[in-house]
Formats: C-alpha cells, sequence, structure tokens
C-alpha cells in the first residue's frame, strides 16, 4: 500500500460533513422503527447463534453483556414514559458500561461482538447528542470487522462512504470474471481459479474498507492533521491461459493514483498547459504538456489493449448495477457498417457546395482529424476509440470554435460515440476530455443535449460518472447542461449522489469554454428529484435527503447568492419538513434566522412570497412550548435594522391571501411575547387580519384550511412531527380518555423527557396560553368572539373544529380578563354555538369539547343558568 504524506491541518467543513453522514445514518435507530428492529435482528440473530456455538464457554458470557446492552438501549429509545432524569442517566451509563466491557475485549470469541458493541455504542452517543463520538465508533465498526459491516449490518453506509473510493476494485473483479470465462481450462479449474479470485477480491475489499475506515477516524481527531490518503492497488495481474491479452494495466493507471477527494475538489491536482498538434511524416501526434504527463500516441501503433467495446463492457457493467438491467449502449450502429472513406469524401474531404463559403475562410480538415472521426464512429475497440478522443480534442482546442470542425464533430453518431466511450473507458483523462467537450458543444446548441439524453436514457452513463471520486463535478456540471427530467431519475442512488455534488461543489468548474458551479447543479437535480414525481416518490426522496444530512447542506444555500437560488434551497427544506416533520427541532436549532428573514424582505421586494416564511412557519410547530418561544426570541430583532414585527406587517400587506392567516398569527405572537396587556399598532392590524381570515361567507375552503392551521398555533402545543396536542390535551382533562389512549402519533417520539422537565413543560404552556388569551380577549373584544363562534357554526370541518378547540382553551381564562361585561359577552355569543354542537349527530371528541367550554364558560363568567343542563350531558 502507498501513500501520501500528511497535509495540512483538516478543514472544518469536511470534518462536519463526515460526522452529518454517519450520525446522520446511525440517527435513524431513533427515528425509524423498521431500521431500528432491523439492527436489533441482526445482531441479536447473530449473538444467538454465536451463544449457541458457543458451548457455554468463557464468550458466553461476553455475549449476554452484550444481548443485554442492546435490550438496555432499546427500551431507552422505545419507552417515550421516562420521567425522571436521573433514570435516563442511569440508564445511557449502565448502558455505555456494559457495551465497553465488550468492546474492550479482543477475543476470536468476542470478535463480532464487540462489531456489535461498537454499532450500539454509536446508538448510545447519538442519544447523547454527541455525534462526534458516535461516528468514531460507527467507523470502528468497519474497522473491526469489514466483511461482517458491509454485507451484513451496514450495507448501504458502506456503499455511500466507502465504495467510490474501492470502485476500481469492482471493476478489476468484473473484467477479471469476464475474462476467466473465455479461458480454455477444465471445467474444474476453472471453478477452482474463479474461487480463489474471489477470496482475492473479498480479501482487498475488507482491507480497502478497513483502510479509509482508519483514515476517516483520523478526520474527527480533534486538532489533527490531513491523514496520508490510502491506496489500494489492484492486485497482480493474474494469467488464465487465454490468448485473449489481459486488460488489468487499462485501469492501473486509474487505480494507483486515487486523488484525495477533498484536495480534488477544492484544487485540482492536474491542469492543462499545453495541446499540440503535429504532423510528421503522415503520423499523426498529440503531445499533452507537463501537466497531463508527456503521453505519445501514433495513429501507426493501434496496437493497445484490445477491450471489445461490444461484449465484455456490458459485462463489467452488469456487475457494477444492481438496479435494473440497462440497455445496451453498444448496438451494431448503422455507421459502423460505413466504409471509412465514403465517411470521408462524404461529409468532409470534398468540396461539397454547404462547406465551400466557409471554406474560402478556414483551412481544410485535416485528415489526421477526419481519421480520427472517422475511427471514433467505426471502431469497435476501446484503446482506438480513446486515442481519437485525443486527437478530436486537441484539434477542437487549437482550432478555436472553427465551424467546420463544429459542425463535423456535433453530428449524432459522433456525439453518439463520445457517450459510448464515456460508459467503456475507465481512464479519467479520457473521461475528462469527452466530458469537456460535450459540456462545450451542449453549452452551444440544444440539439446536442437532446442526442445526449437519447442515447442515455436512464441516466447510467451519467450515474456512473457521478460514483467517481474525481470527475463526479465535472460529470455534474455535464448533466446539468443536458437539463434531464425527474422520470430518468428513477434510482434510490440519486440522492446520495447528487448531495456529494451539492457537498463538494462549491468552486466553480471550467470545462474548456464552459464555467459553471456544480452546486447549482446539484440544485436543479435535487429539485427534480423532490418536485418531479408522484407526491409518495416526492416524500421518499425527501426523507432520503433528511436522513443523509441534506439538510445541513441545504441551510448553507439560504445564507448566500442570489434570492433565485437561496429561495430554491428554502422551497427544498418546505419540502423536507413536509416529509419528515421530525426535523423542525434540528433546524430550528441549526437555521440562520437572519437570512430566512432576509429572504422575506427580499420576497417582498421582488413581489414575490417564496418560501422563506413557509419554512419560518413550519418551524414554529416544535415539539415544546419553551423550544416555539425561544425560536419567536431568535427572530425578534429582525434584519438590517428591521424588527421582524415590521418585516411581517410590511409581508402581510403583499402576501397571498392564502398565506394571510398565518402570517397574522406569527405577528400576533410576536406582539403577545412582549406584554399582553399593552395594545400595539402590530396587535391590532394582525387582529383585522385574523378576524378577516376567519369570514366564512367570504373566505374559500383554502384560506379557511390556512385560518385553522394558524389557530393551532396560538396554543403552543404540538407533537414531534408538528401535529397539534392541545385537542388531546382538552379531552384528557375533560376526562375522555379513549381518544388520548389510542394517540398512534406519540409512537414517533424519540426524546424522552423526565418528570422535571415535563412538569416545567407543563407550567411553561399553561402560562403562555393565559397570556394569549388574555389579550386576544382585551384586544378582539366582540369581533373576535363573534368570528370563532360563527367559524364553528358555518366553517368547513377543519376551521370548526380548530375554533372549538381555540373557545375549549380560552374559556379557561376568561375569568382573569377582570372585564364583568366581556364576559358576559362571551358567554351569550358562544353558549348557544357550544349548544348545537352537543347534539347526537356530532362525533364524541366535538361534544366533549362543547360540554368542556361551556362548563368553563359557567365557572369562569359566573352565569349558572344552564349548569344543570350541562352537568346531565351523557357522553
Amino acid at each position: 500500500m502507498a501513500s501520501r504524506t500528511a497535509g495540512p491541518p483538516m478543514d472544518a467543513v469536511a470534518i462536519r460533513a463526515v460526522i452529518a453522514i454517519l450520525s446522520g445514518y446511525i440517527g435513524r435507530y431513533v427515528k425509524d422503527d423498521f431500521f431500528r428492529k432491523t439492527i436489533r435482528d441482526k445482531c441479536s440473530s447473530y449473538l444467538a447463534t454465536r451463544r449457541n456455538n458457543s458451548g457455554g464457554g468463557g464468550g458466553d458470557e461476553i455475549l449476554v453483556t452484550m444481548e443485554i446492552g442492546i435490550e438496555s438501549i432499546d427500551e431507552l429509545v422505545q419507552d417515550r414514559e421516562e420521567t425522571r432524569s436521573q433514570m435516563k442517566i442511569k440508564s445511557l451509563r449502565n448502558s455505555i458500561e456494559l457495551l465497553t466491557i465488550v468492546a474492550s475485549l479482543n477475543s476470536t470469541t468476542s470478535r463480532n461482538a464487540e462489531t456489535c458493541a461498537q454499532l450500539y455504542m454509536s446508538i448510545v452517543y447519538k442519544l447523547q447528542k454527541n455525534d462526534r463520538i458516535c461516528a468514531r465508533h460507527l467507523l470502528h465498526v468497519f474497522c473491526d470487522s469489514p466483511f461482517l459491516a458491509r454485507n451484513y449490518l451496514l450495507p448501504e453506509l458502506w456503499e455511500h462512504l466507502f465504495l467510490p473510493h474501492l470502485l476500481h476494485l469492482k471493476i478489476w473483479y468484473a473484467e477479471e470474471l469476464d475474462r476467466l470465462s473465455f479461458s480454455k481450462d477444465f471445467r474444474g479449474e476453472k471453478e477452482k481459479r474463479i474461487k480463489a479470485l474471489s477470496r482475492l477480491y473479498v480479501n482487498k475489499l475488507d482491507t480497502g474498507t478497513a483502510l479509509f475506515a482508519l483514515y476517516y477516524k483520523q478526520w474527527l481527531k480533534v486538532g489533527a492533521d490531513e491523514p496520508p490518503l490510502p491506496i489500494v492497488s489492484l492486485p497482480s495481474t493474474i494469467t488464465y491461459g487465454s490468448s485473449r491479452k489481459n486488460s488489468t494495466d487499462s485501469f492501473a493507471s486509474h487505480s494507483s493514483i486515487r486523488p484525495n477527494l477533498y484536495k480534488e475538489v477544492f484544487g485540482p491536482k492536474l491542469e492543462r498547459n499545453s495541446v499540440t498538434l503535429d504532423e510528421r511524416n503522415g503520423v499523426s501526434t498529440v503531445t499533452w504538456g507537463s501537466g497531463f504527463g508527456t503521453d505519445e500516441h501514433k495513429c501507426s501503433s493501434f496496437k493497445g489493449d484490445m477491450l471489445y467495446i461490444g461484449r465484455p463492457s456490458r459485462r463489467m457493467d452488469e456487475e457494477l448495477r444492481s438496479e435494473s438491467q440497462r440497455l445496451d449502449y453498444f448496438r451494431c450502429l448503422s455507421c459502423r457498417n460505413i466504409r471509412a472513406e465514403s465517411f470521408v469524401h462524404s461529409n468532409y474531404g470534398s468540396k461539397n457546395s454547404s462547406f465551400r463559403e466557409e471554406e474560402e475562410t478556414t483551412t481544410f480538415l485535416s485528415s489526421e482529424f477526419v481519421g480520427a472521426v472517422t475511427t471514433l464512429c467505426s471502431s469497435d475497440t476501446l484503446s482506438e476509440c480513446e486515442f481519437a478522443i485525443r486527437v478530436i480534442t486537441g484539434a477542437w482546442l487549437k482550432s478555436h470554435g472553427n465551424p467546420l470542425i463544429e459542425k463535423a464533430l456535433r453530428q449524432y453518431r459522433v456525439v453518439e460515440a463520445i457517450m459510448e466511450v464515456l460508459f467503456a473507458s475507465s481512464k479519467d483523462e479520457i473521461l475528462e476530455f469527452s466530458i469537456s467537450v460535450l459540456a462545450d458543444f451542449a453549452a452551444r446548441n440544444n440539439a446536442i443535449t437532446t442526442i445526449m439524453l437519447n442515447s442515455d436514457p436512464q441516466l447510467e452513463i451519467f450515474m456512473r460518472l457521478l460514483r467517481s471520486t474525481s470527475l463526479f463535478l465535472k460529470a455534474a456540471v455535464l448533466l446539468y447542461l443536458s437539463k434531464p427530467q425527474a422520470k430518468q431519475m428513477l434510482s434510490p442512488e440519486w440522492v446520495p449522489l447528487v448531495l456529494r455534488v451539492l457537498e463538494f461543489g462549491e468552486k466553480a468548474i471550467t470545462l474548456f469554454a464552459v464555467q459553471c458551479n456544480p452546486q447549482v447543479a446539484a440544485m436543479y437535480l435535487l429539485e427534480k428529484l423532490l418536485t418531479g414525481f408522484h407526491q409518495d416518490k416526492n416524500l421518499e426522496n425527501a426523507r432520503a435527503v433528511v436522513s443523509l444530512g441534506g439538510l445541513t447542506l441545504l441551510m448553507r444555500r439560504i445564507e448566500d447568492g442570489e434570492f433565485n437560488e437561496r429561495n430554491k434551497a428554502a422551497s427544498m427544506i418546505h419540502h423536507c419538513i413536509c416529509a419528515e416533520g421530525s426535523c423542525r427541532s434540528f433546524l430550528a436549532e441549526n437555521i440562520n434566522k437572519t437570512s430566512l428573514l432576509e429572504l422575506i424582505v427580499l420576497g417582498n421586494s421582488k413581489n414575490s412570497s417564496g418560501f422563506a416564511f413557509s419554512v419560518l412557519a413550519e418551524l414554529l410547530y416544535l415539539d415544546r412550548t419553551c423550544k416555539i418561544l425561544s425560536f419567536l426570541r431568535g427572530i425578534k430583532d429582525g434584519w438590517d435594522g428591521l424588527s421582524t414585527m415590521h418585516i411581517l406587517f410590511i409581508f402581510l400587506k403583499k402576501a397571498p391571501i392564502e398565506e394571510q392567516p398565518l402570517v397574522a398569527i406569527i405577528l400576533l405572537l410576536l406582539d403577545l411575547l412582549e406584554d399582553p396587556f399593552k395594545e400595539s399598532f402590530y396587535r391590532a392590524e394582525a387582529m383585522e387580519a385574523v378576524m378577516a381570515t376567519l369570514n366564512c361567507e367570504t373566505c374559500n375552503d383554502t384560506i379557511q384550511e390556512q385560518s385553522a392551521k394558524a389557530l393551532l398555533l396560538l396554543a403552543c402545543h404540538f407533537s414531534h412531527d408538528g401535529e397539534s396536542l392541545i385537542e388531546k390535551s382538552l379531552l384528557q382533562e375533560a376526562g375522555f380518555q379513549q381518544h388520548c389512549l389510542g394517540d398512534s402519533h406519540n409512537g414517533k417520539e424519540i426524546v424522552v423527557y423526565d418528570l422535571d422537565h415535563k412538569d416545567e413543560e407543563i407550567e411553561e404552556g399553561e402560562s403562555w396560553r393565559k397570556r394569549v388569551a388574555i389579550g386576544l380577549f382585551k384586544s378582539g373584544n366582540k369581533n373576535l368572539i363573534l368570528a370563532l363562534a360563527n367559524c364553528v357554526a358555518n366553517g368547513i370541518p377543519c376551521l370548526a373544529r380548530a375554533s372549538l378547540v381555540t373557545i375549549s382553551w380560552m374559556s379557561r381564562y376568561l375569568h382573569f380578563v377582570e372585564d364583568r361585561k366581556l364576559q358576559e359577552m362571551a358567554f351569550s355569543i358562544f353558549t348557544p354555538k357550544l349548544i348545537i354542537s352537543l347534539s347526537f349527530d356530532k362525533d364524541a371528541e366535538e361534544r366533549v369539547l362543547a360540554s368542556y367550554s361551556l362548563l368553563c364558560l359557567v365557572k369562569n363568567s359566573g352565569i349558572y343558568e344552564i349548569c344543570y343542563f350541562v352537568n346531565d350531558i351523557r357522553f
């Protein structure tokens, strides 16, 4: 193994990216029931098998200890009713101690028990929100047992993080396996060789996995320098007795110098110096400057690698793919049957009338260039096609956009032939030339992109390039220029591939005359993945973005740049929240709130509401009242000298009518945060807008739905997924246990609050709702009371229910208003509507809420005329 020397201090962005990928992946254990069950079952079944085979020896105690640790952690994650902080801390400590005992052992019996212990140690530290230590333990899993980790325990993570470094081994193995199939050995001997090859391949994969796991662990050491990059070389060439030339060398240069991915992105290692095209004695020679290394190829020496495109390359691709069988890109094209002489004369060599005018001012196409194009479109030998790419690239660069050369190269069969080379070649230099030429043409002519997409309808060639550790940014730019549609990106692999481009594509890429930021390409592709399919597929892709740490990348995109790009990032974050509501807390803590407010202001100036406000509104549906109030205080100061209330007031005047209910409610919450007894201009404007949106006679169903959602925000009581819990709380207080015990959403909660925090949360919520109720009663007076009552009777179902819930909890605090006339007025307006809600054609929960509201009104208004009627209600 070779490696370069240690580099400069590690970049904080790269470290955070690795930590986000690892901790985000294992975080699924506490969020995803199916993932948790899968991991638990895999470890438990393996340990049970080992225990049965141990014969009761010393290893049996190790396995029992491990099983106890797994059970302890699993119970901790699933037990939502853990009440005391001390119990939670003690449970975590006990779990760590048990796992540490197992992880510290180093016996053959306990080897894989240690691996499972390291895996569950990462889960424990994830629960403690120590993502760095969590990531280190997860990497240790791949260090200890790479085979078990990559094949059984964590195959998805291995494919995302480690496979890109080891893809050259897969290519080599596919080629060797294909070569064996053509050997003339007897069947038994052939099987023996195949087994030996498989063992060698597996050992290489395991060694490479362990090396890169150690490499990334070094990244996570505080203050560490960038470690040397492991080089996983190919095994020595194996001879199988076939007369066919072994083409292992064609991959050797590709695999023996595996550039550091981070360095490749932020500072290209190679730089083009010069390109010259000379003619000596009728032989074309292409010479490259020292930036690429000296490399001369002559047309007279096409005796290189005889890798036949038609069969082995197809076999190689099938070995690499896990998705549906690919299309045959190397079908026999009609142009391959055309004689070279005919091709030359019909297109380039003659004084064709269509070229006469151009030929007066340009030179004739050289015979070497014509020969290269002919070879590219007619040869079935990969090495000949690769050399043709070199000649064509040199001629194109030297021509400075010669229209004759451009017209020659942008023909359908030429573009398709270049796409075939992109699929078959393993040489980064050739791939980069091909990508650059196609990008240059695609930027000039939309017809080129059509040819490219027709040649690769399922984008399998592009997926192969995006898996590359050195060319994926350039490939992303070319794909962006092609403008593919969502229907072409069906594989689940697209999300991680695009996120990798978004993560590392910060600097602009230059492909000949084309310059583009790969992050722009990534944003285009990600938007297609999140919005271009049917709803279920869109949500699936959005959940994948969340689980792979994509939110962190998107949050960075809303901070700088053009409004459209920042607004697009906010849109994608909003899609992620809709798909996985539990990510709200993470976003609320980490998102740049000033940037959100700035985007709202910029949207106002462009007469575009944008998505920044939608994200801001969603981040208020948090699972604890104290978090909601903390977020409100965090945005209160505003942006660039403008207070948030003033920003929202301006936005309220320009916002689409469907957004006005939420804008008004958030403006109201910010005002009530200070003093509920003090009237203000902003509160008056917000109250007027709220009452206008509650007018069922003038508002359509969409506005009423948004009004319902906004009303529920006033109570500030939600689940981890953003579902309102105030109704369930009221029903429970009213003694209606059936609904509360049937709560299916609490099962998704992953945070266990102790008793002290629970009591504190209840107290905080009560205090806040009291503050809001007093402010609403005093500021809204009769108009708000009438609007709520009218919504209960005339609103669409969701608004009627939200209004009834709002009346229920507000009625509890009516007596704090200390205004006898207001109390009597509220009683007289609410009571008739609530009595109607008691009829037996209403559902049980609605009747309970109505009766509860009546009892609160009776108690808090001092009016007892209907007490006997209410007390006689039966459910």
